[in-house]
């Protein structure tokens, strides 16, 4: 990993986040199913901006990219979910979704401008 790649760094600190929120709602919750899929999207972002590092191409680096958008979307479909069910105060969903979507920002940010090129 690069010490100066904003989006890697950004990414793995959300999903420690998402497993210590996992947890929080596994444990003192006691909610399994949808806290299931937040952990699985949440911590997909980091895992494909990790893997697009060595991508084999400039087409499979954009590809990687754009999936990762796509989990950080859905990752705030499950945060908005568990939001609206109750299992997440407003404070937490505020500061975790907050998170999410500024990490969507940067993968819409970077994806248009590669496809530009």
């Amino acid at each position: 990993m690069k010490e100066d790649n904003i989006l890697h760094i950004k990414s793995k600190k959300f999903a420690i986040r998402i497993i210590h929120c996992y947890k929080f709602l596994a444990d003192n919750k006691k909610e399994f199913i949808l806290s299931k899929q937040l952990l699985r999207s949440g911590t997909a972002i980091g895992a494909l901006i990790a893997e697009s590092e060595f991508a084999q191409s400039d087409k499979d680096f954009l590809n990687k990219l754009y999936i990762a958008l796509k989990e950080a979307n859905e990752t705030l479909y499950w945060l908005d979910l568990l939001y609206e069910t109750h299992f997440l105060s407003e404070e937490e969903f505020s500061s975790i979704s907050k998170d999410a979507t500024e990490i969507l920002k940067l993968l819409i940010s970077i994806t248009k401008t590669l496809k530009l090129k």
